[in-house]
């Protein structure tokens, strides 16, 4: 049908790499039970890397020992152990081809037009088109609503004002001096 169309002028002709002679295969899973099943496949995939360092637990004498969150089994954290190409095989499988980016938002939270859809979206659920402005305070007065502390103030007479009088340069790791 696709190749009909095309010689129909009914599509226009595709790239030289998508040439009509070239064999298409469609694969098609079953779709999921729910949209809330679809969000949660997709979070788990689409904001952060396949496995973060500090699951891996150990590597050596050609085994991959890593921890994984079973969903069948009530979200239970366990380990699993891997030759070490398996592994890594496994691991490939998340690696995104050259030419691909990872999703970050889409839709109406598109970083383009997060503002302006944003804004049409409160308006059809009969909000206020725009949130209220949010005073910005320092994290002193932050600190001092919250837990009543001043850090401005002596922590041992209460009554004294600390002024900055120097601040020490950070220290870079593989400094030692």
């Amino acid at each position: 049908m696709l190749s009909k169309a095309i010689d129909q002028g009914k599509l226009p002709c595709p790239p030289p790499q998508l040439s009509k002679k070239k064999k298409w295969v469609v694969y098609a899973k079953e779709p999921f039970s729910s949209p809330q099943k679809v969000l949660d496949y997709l979070g788990r995939y689409t904001h952060r890397v396949a496995l973060s360092n500090d699951r891996i637990l150990s590597a050596q004498n050609g085994q991959v020992t890593f921890t994984y969150r079973d969903r069948k089994d009530k979200d239970r954290l366990k380990t699993n152990t891997l030759d070490a190409q398996e592994f890594i095989r496994r691991f490939l499988l998340h690696v995104l081809p050259d030419g691909f980016m990872r999703v970050r938002h889409f839709g109406f939270l598109a970083n383009r037009t997060k503002k302006q859809n944003l804004s049409r979206c409160r308006e059809l659920l009969g909000l206020p088109p725009a949130l209220p402005e949010i005073p910005k305070r320092s994290a002193q007065d932050l600190l001092l609503e919250i837990t009543g502390i001043d850090i401005s103030r002596c922590p041992n007479c209460k009554k004294g004002t600390m002024v900055i009088v120097a601040e020490l340069p950070k220290l870079r790791p593989w400094d030692s001096s």
